[in-house]
């Protein structure tokens, strides 16, 4: 059984195809790349991943093929300690696949295909029930179908569990889950999609970061990559500032944030101090290469 500080992460799992380059290649373009890399990954995966490294006890639920890739996964997983036995294995479709070029600065640029990832339904989270009973965190992501994260917001709001979304891939959200949000964490191009809005300065941050408060969410976070994140709720808004480092792989940074957000803000910190904690295993994070091989363990963080 989970106890009170137990975190449920509903999402993706990808492998990861990563190509280190020079610069990115234009359309049309081919470019001669550096090393080739295979890592574990998917936006569900990496934050299942990241909250387990950091001390939580994690149940990850998602949907993965019935092929190597999938295995891996599952392998990988129970290594990390996550509660594995609400991942279906799907006969039917290939598990998911992201293909990564990362340039000179860090940078990258990535394209899913979803797999098995967009045939998680709302039955395969409804079978998890028992375990929403216990949950203080759900945390999820947009790689996975909408009815899937809705109705896993039901079952969390049913038994008083705190809901994280990180808005990525961004996409239209109906007001029934927003309402029902305890922190969503979109980064500054999410939250220009959500709210069709352009960002240009942290005064624009703030306007953006207030308009999704104002549509119910109680505590609302734009990561804003090397500079930090910036965090609305009832008190205002304030900007609260990252290490900085020198990054060699942002690939994970955003998952690394929700993970390490989602520990923090079930172990009782306060908002505020749950973002400070995650902007710290974020830095971590790019100064090394992967997705789920990124994520930092507790003792690496100055911030406990």
């Amino acid at each position: 059984m989970l106890t009170a500080e137990s975190i449920i992460v509903v999402g993706s799992s990808n492998t990861d195809m990563v190509i280190r380059a020079e610069k990115f290649p234009v359309p049309g373009e081919t470019i001669l790349g550096g090393k080739f890399f295979l890592f574990p990954g998917g936006k569900g995966a990496n934050q299942a991943v990241a909250a387990a490294r950091l001390g939580g006890q994690v149940t990850f639920i998602a949907k993965v093929g019935s092929d190597i890739f999938g295995e891996q996964a599952l392998q990988q997983f129970k290594k990390e300690g996550i509660r594995t036995q609400f991942i279906v294995s799907d006969p039917k479709n290939p598990s998911g696949v992201a293909l990564i070029t990362v340039d000179v600065n860090g940078a990258n640029t990535i394209v899913v295909a979803q797999g098995a990832n967009g045939a998680l339904t709302s039955a395969d989270i409804q079978k998890a029930e028992k375990e929403f009973e216990h949950v203080n965190i759900l945390l999820m992501q947009l790689e996975i179908p909408m009815d899937a994260v809705v109705h896993a917001a039901k079952l969390a709001t049913r038994h008083r569990g705190k809901i994280i979304l990180n808005p990525a891939p961004a996409r239209p959200l109906p007001d029934e889950l927003l309402k029902d949000l305890f922190v969503i964490t979109p980064n500054q191009s999410e939250a220009e999609s959500l709210l069709q809005m352009e960002i240009t300065d942290i005064n624009s941050v703030q306007i953006a970061a207030k308009k999704l408060h104002d549509k119910g969410v109680k505590h609302v976070v734009i990561t804003l990559g090397a500079e930090g994140a910036f965090l609305f709720d009832h008190s205002g808004g304030r900007h609260i500032t990252a290490p900085k480092v020198i990054p060699i792989d942002t690939t994970a940074a955003g998952d690394v944030f929700n993970g390490a957000l989602a520990v923090a803000i079930a172990e009782n910190k306060s908002v505020d101090e749950a973002v400070a904690f995650a902007n710290g295993a974020a830095a971590i994070s790019v100064t090394k290469m992967g997705a789920q091989t990124s994520a930092p363990f507790r003792n690496e963080l100055l911030i406990t």
